[in-house]
């Protein structure tokens, strides 16, 4: 009961809190109500112990329980983040460099006084177990009379819970730990228990069509955790674009994420299926935008500078993963820096064996919260800067300097890129194009929210509002620049990068809709494109 009452009463602060700022935010509310609610959640979580306060089990649960719920406790109130099925997927398919950047002195700390200690004590407490009847029916008085009392706050209370239920759906996600337990349930049976689906192949023989004869290479560069407001490109104050500004890149400032994580994200804008109707399990039994331009006779290749982060997209196509080696000079072990992808990249281009072919560059980017680790001290342009991963407790200033030094080695990155394709065309007579797209924004402390992964219903636009940026080499005659710029500020989303991908590699497939490519009115190799029906 007393660790009932701690896991109700101090780990659960950040939903009491949001809470009553709910309840007390109503133009007329009941105080009684506002004090109903810790004792409601209180008897649930008397309830859920209770199916597990077996001899052997009682202190091994009560101790799991609390010191998860200290960690998840420090992180919705450090950084806002929300764990509900999307941030368990995102814990479960993290690697282990990622996991531990979260890990430092501060939380080490709050985890031991709010999670250890408490769980020291919990394992300090002599129980005398009584015979297995009389435990049972101890347990069934407790938790009818825990039942007996929500009933009777349900009765009296009942239209203001569904009423503030109805019109604050996110509070749910702040429950510690029932809804991180939960999504967990969900994800075990989504990805571990549901027996695999039938593969489906969206296209069995699509073709390219161009007009000339020219080998093709376009280089796609998955961007990780850029949102677009702080490019200079949008209008951004730091020049966070300084390297491409002579570059004639056109950036399309109305682009937005399917997701608010990588997990969801990647999958979701290469898939056919777009982001109302996405499943990631269906996405994972149909083809791909990569899966049908190898299909239709492109060389793809994937290489990631995300640890193992292509979530499934890249398993059917070449793919190369970076691995970071101390004896790198751009690596130290646990990341490498995204010049990195450089050396692969123009080993591919030497060596081009096909007349399309189709790169995909999945950057680190800006992903926290050691932003200070995604640039060298030679690319640290803006200062102060934050080199902790406590990001909370760092100036604004500080903060924002750190993520704005991300996008700029970005920008340097992507100038390098640009570079090795413009020495391509000039080599091999090869016809070029980039495009780069974030998979989803980061939110950098307004109103108290860090990092990105909350709900998609309630996140900020910081958190959804993602860069996309194109360039085509002078030799491209494929896309008339001038027309593509007439759209750049035309609401776009994740829902396009299948459409436009088609498109720039002039796939001829029943899977492309011309309507959803905002490219195609622009694109003048002449395509004979199976339009899917509307």
């Amino acid at each position: 009961m007393l660790t009932c009452a701690y896991i109700t009463l101090i780990l659960n602060f950040p939903f009491l809190q949001k809470a009553t700022q709910a309840i007390v935010g109503l133009a007329q509310y009941n105080p009684f109500f506002l004090l109903s609610l810790p004792l409601f959640l209180f008897m649930v979580s008397v309830i859920m112990h209770c199916l597990f306060a077996w001899k052997g089990l009682t202190k091994p649960i009560l101790i799991a329980t609390v010191i998860v719920s200290a960690a998840l406790f420090y992180a919705t109130l450090s950084y806002g983040i929300v764990f509900d099925y999307g941030m368990v997927q995102n814990a479960f398919e993290s690697d282990t460099a990622e996991a531990l950047s979260y890990v430092n002195a501060h939380a080490a700390v709050f985890v031991l006084v709010f999670g250890v200690l408490p769980a020291v004590v919990i394992g300090l407490v002599s129980i005398d177990y009584k015979p297995a009847l009389s435990e049972l029916a101890s347990r069934c008085k407790l938790v009818l009379s825990s039942i007996l009392v929500i009933a009777l706050i349900a009765s009296v209370f009942y239209s203001d819970y569904a009423a503030v239920g109805r019109n604050n759906k996110p509070l749910i996600g702040y429950i510690t730990p029932y809804k991180m337990i939960d999504g967990a349930v969900k994800y075990i049976k989504h990805h571990y228990l549901y027996p695999p689906l039938v593969f489906t192949q969206l296209d069995a023989a699509p073709t390219i069509h161009r007009t000339d004869s020219k080998k093709h290479v376009t280089v796609m560069v998955l961007g990780e955790t850029a949102r677009a407001q702080n490019f200079s490109y949008n209008g951004y104050s730091h020049n966070t674009n300084q390297y491409t500004a002579h570059e004639k890149l056109i950036s399309f400032s109305n682009m937005h994420s399917c997701g608010t994580a990588t997990a969801v994200s990647v999958p979701c804008m290469f898939s056919r299926l777009n982001h109302t109707e996405y499943d990631n399990r269906q996405a994972n039994a149909q083809q791909n935008v990569v899966d049908i331009i190898a299909a239709a006779g492109a060389d793809v290749l994937w290489i990631s500078n995300n640890n193992g982060s292509c979530k499934g997209v890249c398993k059917r196509v070449p793919s190369i993963q970076i691995i970071p080696q101390e004896s790198h000079p751009l690596c130290d072990g646990e990341f490498c820096f995204d010049e990195v992808l450089l050396e692969p990249l123009n080993a591919k281009l030497s060596t081009l064996t096909h007349e399309n072919t189709l790169i995909v560059l999945h950057m680190i980017g800006s992903h926290g919260p050691t932003y200070y680790k995604r640039y060298p001290q030679s690319q640290r342009t803006f200062t102060p800067d934050c080199p902790r991963s406590d990001i909370q407790n760092c100036t604004d200033e500080a903060l924002m300097n750190t993520y704005d030094n991300t996008i700029a080695y970005t920008d340097y990155v992507l100038e390098k890129i640009i570079t090795s394709l413009k020495r391509a065309a000039i080599d091999t007579e090869v016809n070029t194009s980039l495009i780069y797209v974030s998979d989803h924004g980061e939110s950098l402390g307004e109103n108290g929210i860090y990092l990105h992964g909350l709900p998609y219903s309630f996140a900020p636009e910081s958190q959804t509002h993602i860069p996309m940026l194109l360039w085509a080499g002078e030799e491209n005659t494929d896309l008339a620049l001038d027309c593509i710029a007439a759209v750049k500020d035309t609401y776009l989303s994740h829902d396009n990068v299948f459409d436009i991908l088609l498109g720039m590699m002039a796939v001829s497939t029943v899977s492309y809709s011309q309507p959803n490519d905002p490219f195609s009115p622009c694109n003048l190799s002449e395509i004979v494109h199976n339009l899917i029906p509307d």
